[in-house]
């Protein structure tokens, strides 16, 4: 069973803390519940997104630094074998 990660507000999604920075994940990385494994900036602010389940990150449908609105997909998470 696979979960989506939605946007909550919108702005722009970035994978990564910092231009210089490692992303959070990468697809096929595995996730905790909660984990973050993006950002989005509006206006200087930077709202974290996480996971809201454990598994696997099968895909990204954001690209790096792409714009989001509330409600869009950002990624989708495998469930992890209980």
């Amino acid at each position: 069973m696979s979960t989506q990660v939605i946007a909550p507000i919108p702005g722009i999604f970035y994978r990564r803390p910092a231009p210089d920075k490692a992303p959070f994940v990468e697809v096929g990385d595995t996730v905790e519940a909660g984990q973050t494994i993006g950002v989005i900036e509006i206006m200087k602010q930077f709202t974290e997104v996480r996971s809201e389940s454990a598994g696997v990150i099968r895909s990204f449908d954001v690209e790096d630094n792409g714009m989001v609105g509330p409600g869009d997909v950002i990624a989708t998470i495998e469930a992890g074998e209980a």
